[in-house]
């Protein structure tokens, strides 16, 4: 019974985490206008589907530390009811938080129910310095990391834009000895028919005024378009690896079910949640942080992706959201665009998560242990 209630806990969370997490990436190319809805959710399924699996093989130090290990006695991290516990009442706190729209950390919520799941098991003993070490500080460094780091990437990327419009489609031609003999011709100047021919790279217009050979053209603005795409889909894969193995960590203590099968239950889980519940945190991360431009949300994507994938790699707990919202309102510093009261709205729910996720794990913890 405990052990099917624990597993039916489990994918709940994975729900509220897809419902909550699944549009953060994508939320650059829903707003500023590349793709709509439906094709940055699907994008965003995908690439996170593909994180997920990947968290086999590159995430297996978070699977330790969100099995609890450090921050609850041993002999409770074993037990059934603190599973259940930290993954209700996680899964709690996320999906109230996804039907007001405020997009919250699950590894947040992950935390306050461990550690009220802990308090109420044991009187109040609790080993603080795992907590701090290996949670909070991390949940805490990172939006201010991700906050300088894509402002400052943003201002580096406008200031090169000024210098460098690439409005015009570019190619790179092959400049022949005939087409060089003529421009020389109509400058009036001798040229040597005899002149290696060259490589260059120009606008497509200069190409053909000089009658160059063009090999082939592209259009920055797609080129970067495509970039914009990548990186969302960077961002998605990044969280599927950094949150499948906090959620998929709960399922260790399932009988008969192994690592692989508790990644697959876990990912369809998030799959389902991001498809059915996503749409209004879709709107507050791609409209009411601030106005996104397609150099904004590239900018913004790089910062996470990055962030992310380190942070998993060195198997520290950081939140894709904290990483993602902190972009983005960086970005929004730098434009001045960032809208302040719902950043500050934003921030309370992240405040209010620990709490409200630890209360929630005491009372499930408590009917769970049968007091």
């Amino acid at each position: 019974m405990l052990t099917s209630l624990l597993f039916l806990s489990v994918c709940f969370l994975a729900y509220a985490n897809g419902a909550n997490d699944n549009f953060k990436g994508v939320a650059s190319l829903f707003g500023s206008g590349i793709l709509n809805y439906r094709q940055a959710v699907a994008w965003a399924t995908l690439s996170t589907l593909a994180g997920s699996v990947a968290a086999l093989f590159l995430a297996q130090t978070l699977l330790v530390k969100f099995s609890g290990k450090g921050l609850a006695p041993d002999a409770l991290i074993h037990t059934l009811p603190f599973m259940i516990a930290v993954a209700g009442g996680a899964g709690a706190t996320v999906i109230l938080a996804t039907r007001h729209g405020f997009p919250v950390s699950t590894t947040h919520a992950l935390l306050g129910a461990m550690a009220g799941s802990t308090l109420l098991a044991t009187s109040g003993a609790i080993s603080l310095t795992p907590l701090l070490n290996n949670f909070v500080t991390p949940l805490l460094v990172s939006p201010v990391l991700a906050l300088l780091l894509a402002g400052t990437l943003y201002w580096t990327v406008a200031r090169w834009s000024l210098k460098r419009p690439v409005d015009d489609p570019m190619c790179l031609c092959l400049e022949t000895a005939d087409s060089q003999a003529l421009m020389a011709d109509n400058a009036g100047i001798v040229l040597d028919s005899a002149r290696v021919p060259a490589l260059s790279l120009d606008r497509q217009e200069a190409c053909a005024e000089r009658q160059a050979g063009m090999i082939f053209g592209f259009d920055m603005l797609k080129l970067r378009d495509g970039l914009h795409f990548c990186s969302a889909g960077a961002v998605c894969f990044a969280r599927g690896l950094n949150d499948t193995p906090k959620i998929a960590a709960l399922l260790l203590l399932a009988p008969n079910m192994t690592e692989q099968g508790i990644i697959l239950a876990v990912g369809l889980a998030m799959m389902a949640g991001g498809v059915l519940n996503a749409r209004k945190v879709a709107d507050t991360m791609s409209y009411k942080i601030t106005a996104i431009s397609h150099d904004q949300g590239l900018s913004a994507n790089l910062v996470t992706a990055l962030l992310v994938i380190f942070a998993s790699k060195l198997g520290m707990p950081v939140s894709t959201t904290h990483v993602s919202v902190g972009s983005l309102f960086g970005i929004g510093l730098v434009t001045g665009k960032a809208n302040t009261q719902v950043i500050a709205s934003i921030a309370l729910s992240w405040l209010l998560t620990l709490p409200c996720a630890a209360v929630s794990g005491m009372v499930i913890y408590f009917i769970a242990a049968g007091n």
